[in-house]
């Protein structure tokens, strides 16, 4: 008997390798497949870190989910045109991969499948695939030739995230879902963009007539610098420009109505951004960790900020909340540590939950009249915050909700009763 991870060779004859057959067999030198052989089900060959080559039989129809994860010495595979879809993950960290064929029977290439790829540098999707999944190739930051064909009408969110290389798009001519312009890949009327490159630097203005930006369409455009949000754009997708680290400004046109969860998260550089009076939401984690920002205008047609909206913007120092708010979330203004000041609307009923947590360098807050509940952990860490007044319309001060703070004097009105 030897153990399978000794095994520096096998030959598989049966029509099935099970999951798991040879996951983690890391001294796992060289594979022959029989031509037996119909399904390689997940991680069969995960983790077989000294696997340099592969040749799958024609036989094959089903590769699973992770069955070549982290098979970091593969350098090239040929997807055969008997296989008809490459599952989740199927060749997720192969960081040795430079070359990949999908045979022309395959329809779905699932989330995550070739993610992380860092060698693949060009692409050329089977004449049958219709669907792209989530990351599918994220990460891959080599690749700098993708071909889609005709048949693909489902690309996901953030496909091709991350390839930092300049990367070019090319979409087949009769292609009846995308399109594609200097490498930016729209769907095919061009009102929605899909996915902007993020090798391409400097600025970009939207182009007329999109209307939509689609979910983590800029996410990771690390040389992005500047972006002009067009009137025309209604519709900003969830992680729209997450992580745009070198993203300086950005102007939004009048025809967005709503900022949704995470659309600017993590854009350090971020310093300046006016929000038109046209949006009605500012959506959870919408700033979140824009610690450039110093100044954000916040216009009287908002009327809900999402948690987490503004958390850790260390760079703002003053804020003004406008009156048609009348709730504040859970850590909306969270870790503010620059914030000196807040003026609080005099039509808020609730302050919520560690609203203003850890704002280090809080030194006064108003609460208006009117509020009735202030949550838990609210200022807690304001270690700055010497007064505050607490008006007769209080009912409810929550747990811990001046914890940490620098008061020296307390005025409880008669109202409270928890």
């Amino acid at each position: 008997t030897r153990l399978v991870s000794d095994w520096s060779s096998d030959v598989c004859s049966s029509d099935l390798i099970s999951g798991y057959a040879f996951y983690n067999c890391t001294s796992l030198t060289n594979v022959m497949i029989g031509s037996s052989v119909t399904s390689i089900e997940d991680y069969a060959f995960s983790g077989c870190t000294k696997l340099p080559s592969l040749t799958i039989p024609n036989s094959v129809n089903s590769i699973g989910n992770y069955t070549f994860s982290g098979c970091t010495s593969l350098t090239s595979i040929t997807i055969p045109d008997s296989v008809t879809s490459i599952g989740n993950y199927t060749f997720y960290n192969c960081t040795g991969l430079t070359n990949v064929m999908i045979g022309n029977s395959v329809i779905n290439i699932e989330d995550y499948a070739f993610s992380g790829c860092s060698k693949l540098s060009n692409l050329v999707i089977g004449s049958s695939v219709t669907n792209i999944g989530n990351y599918a190739f994220s990460s891959c930051t080599s690749l700098n030739s993708v071909t889609i064909p005709d048949s693909v009408t489902d690309i996901g969110s953030n496909a091709f995230y991350n390839c930092t290389s300049q990367i070019s798009i090319i979409v087949g001519t009769n292609n009846t879902s995308y399109s594609s312009v200097a490498g930016v890949l729209f769907d095919k009327s061009q009102v929605k963009i899909i996915e902007y490159p993020a090798g391409l630097s400097g600025n970009y203005t939207i182009p007329n007539g999109v209307t939509s930006i689609g979910n983590y369409a800029f996410a990771g455009c690390k040389q992005l610098t500047s972006v002009i949000i067009g009137d025309s754009v209604t519709n900003i997708g969830g992680h729209a420009f997450d992580s745009c680290s070198g993203l300086t400004n950005v102007t939004i046109g009048g025809g967005v109505t709503s900022l949704v969860g995470y659309a600017f998260f993590n854009c350090t550089s971020l310093t300046d951004v006016t929000i038109p009076d046209s949006v009605t939401n500012i959506g959870g984690y919408a700033f979140y960790y824009c610690t450039s920002l110093t100044r954000v205008t916040i216009p009287n047609s908002v009327i809900s900020i999402g948690d987490h909206a503004f958390y850790y913007c260390t760079g703002l120092t003053s804020l003004t909340i406008p009156n048609s708010v009348t709730n504040l979330v859970g850590e909306a203004f969270g870790a503010c540590q620059g914030l000196t000041n807040v003026v609080i609307p005099s039509n808020v009923t609730s302050i919520g939950d560690n609203v203003f947590w850890d704002c280090t360098s809080l030194t006064s807050v108003t609460i208006p009249n009117g509020v009735t509940s202030i949550g838990q952990e609210t200022f807690m860490y304001c270690y700055s915050l010497a007064n505050v007044m607490i008006p007769n319309s209080v009912t409810s001060i929550g747990y811990q909700a001046f914890a940490q703070c620098a008061l020296t004097n307390v005025t409880i009105p008669n109202s409270v009763t928890s």
